[in-house]
C-alpha cells in the first residue's frame, strides 16, 4: 500500500506556469468582479447577504484550488482505472437528487449534506469527461465509426443527460452533450453517420420541446428572440444585461461604478450575469482581455492534447478545453442576448460552489496532462 501511494504521488515534472498564470488571472478577476457585483446599493439585510456570498465564494475557491492541486499531483493514468466507478457514482448521485434533493424555483438539483449543499449535475461534467476519455482511449478501431459504433458512447452520454433534463436543467444538459460530442470528434466518424446523428438530434429536440420541456424553459428560449415582447417579465434579465454591457462602451464606467449593477437593476448579477457586471465596469477593452484569457486556455488545451503521451491524456485535455469553451460561449451569449438564458455559469467567474469546484478540478486535470506530456 505504501509503495502504491508513493507511486501515485511521486515527484513529477514542473508545474505548467503558462496554464497556472491563466487560471490565476481568471480567479483573481472573478473575485474582484464578484466584489463589485455584491456591493450594490441595497438595504442592510441585503448587503449582509451579499457579503456572505463573497466570503463563501472565496471559501469555494480555496476548496476547489486544493482539490485541483490534489488532482494534478496524482498521475492522470491512474484515473483511467477508476473512471467507470466514478461515472457510476455520479449517475447515482444525479438519481439520488429525486429522492433527497431540495427544490428551488421548481427545480430539484441540490442535495444537502450537513451544512454543505452540492449539485451532482455539476460534478457529473468532469465524471462524464473521464468516462468518455476512457472509452476513446480503449477504442482501437481504425475504420470510420458507424451508428452502431456510436451506441456505447451515446449511451454513456445520454444516461446522465436524461437524469439532468428531468431535474430539470436544460443548461447543464446542453453542456454535457456538447462536451461529450466535442470529445467524440477525436474519433473518425463517417459523414453519413454524422448526418444521421444530427438528424436524430433534431428529432429529439422536437420531442423534448413538445413533450419534455417545462413552459418556463420554452419561454426562456423564445424570449431571447424578442425580449421586448415581455420586457418586464421573462425578457427583463436579457434586456438589463445588454443595457449594462452597452453602458460600458470602450473603457467602462469604472470599477464599482456601473449604474445597472450598483442600483440593482441587473438580476442574478453574481451568478448568471457576472460578464455584464464586468463589461459595465471595464468596457469593451476589458472584456476583450478577459475573453482572450479564456481563449488561451481553450487553445492551450488543444496544444496539450497534441503532445499528450496517450489517447486518454489527449481526450482529457480536449474534454476540459471543450468544457471551458462551451461554458464561456453560453454564458457570454446569454449576457449579450444571442443565446437564451439557460443558467450556464462563467467558469471561475460566476458564484456557485459546485460550479467553481468542478471548473478547478477540470483545470487540475488539464494541468496534470500538461505536466506529464
Amino acid at each position: 500500500m505504501a509503495v502504491a501511494t508513493r507511486m501515485m504521488f511521486r515527484r513529477g515534472p514542473a508545474v505548467d506556469l503558462w496554464l497556472l498564470a491563466a487560471v490565476v488571472v481568471i480567479v483573481a478577476s472573478g473575485l474582484v468582479n464578484l466584489y463589485s457585483a455584491t456591493s450594490v446599493y441595497a438595504d442592510t439585510a441585503m448587503r449582509a447577504r451579499l457579503a456572505d456570498i463573497y466570503v463563501t465564494q472565496v471559501y469555494n475557491m480555496v476548496v476547489g484550488g486544493l482539490l485541483a492541486i490534489l488532482v494534478a499531483a496524482i498521475d492522470y493514468r491512474h484515473y483511467e482505472r477508476i473512471a467507470t466507478l466514478a461515472y457510476a457514482g455520479g449517475v447515482f448521485l444525479c438519481a439520488l437528487v429525486f429522492v433527497l434533493g431540495n427544490s428551488t424555483r421548481g427545480a430539484v438539483r441540490w442535495i444537502q449534506i450537513g451544512s454543505v449543499t452540492i449539485q451532482p449535475s455539476e460534478f457529473m461534467k468532469v465524471l462524464l469527461l473521464l468516462m468518455m476519455a476512457r472509452y476513446i482511449h480503449n477504442d482501437h478501431k481504425n475504420e470510420p465509426r458507424t451508428l452502431v459504433d456510436l451506441a456505447i458512447p451515446g449511451g454513456i452520454m445520454l444516461v446522465p443527460v436524461g437524469l439532468v433534463m428531468a431535474q430539470p436543467d436544460l443548461g447543464t444538459s446542453l453542456i454535457l452533450i456538447l462536451t461529450a460530442s466535442t470529445m467524440l470528434l477525436m474519433t473518425r466518424i463517417r459523414r453519413r453517420t454524422l448526418a444521421a446523428v444530427v438528424a436524430a438530434g433534431v428529432g429529439v429536440s422536437w420531442l423534448g420541446w413538445n413533450f419534455g420541456m417545462k413552459q418556463y424553459q420554452k419561454d426562456r428560449i423564445t424570449s431571447f428572440l424578442d425580449p421586448e415582447h415581455d420586457k418586464t417579465g421573462i425578457g427583463w434579465h436579457a434586456l438589463q444585461s445588454q443595457t449594462a454591457i452597452g453602458n460600458g462602451q470602450l473603457l467602462g464606467e469604472g470599477y464599482m461604478q456601473g449604474t445597472q449593477n450598483q442600483f440593482g437593476f441587473l438580476p442574478d448579477q453574481y451568478s448568471d450575469f457576472p460578464f455584464a457586471v464586468f463589461a459595465e465596469d471595464w468596457g469593451f477593452l476589458g472584456c476583450l482581455l478577459l475573453l482572450s484569457v479564456y481563449c488561451f486556455i481553450c487553445v492551450y488545451a488543444i496544444h496539450v492534447a497534441s503532445q499528450a503521451k496517450d489517447r486518454f491524456g489527449a481526450a482529457l485535455a480536449i474534454g476540459v478545453g471543450a468544457l471551458i469553451f462551451w461554458h464561456t460561449v453560453f454564458n457570454v451569449g446569454m449576457a449579450i442576448g444571442v443565446l437564451p438564458v439557460v443558467g450556464v455559469t462563467l467558469p471561475l467567474f460566476s458564484y456557485g460552489g459546485s460550479s467553481v469546484v468542478t471548473s478547478l478540478v477540470g483545470l487540475g486535470l488539464l494541468m496534470n496532462v500538461s505536466m506529464r506530456r
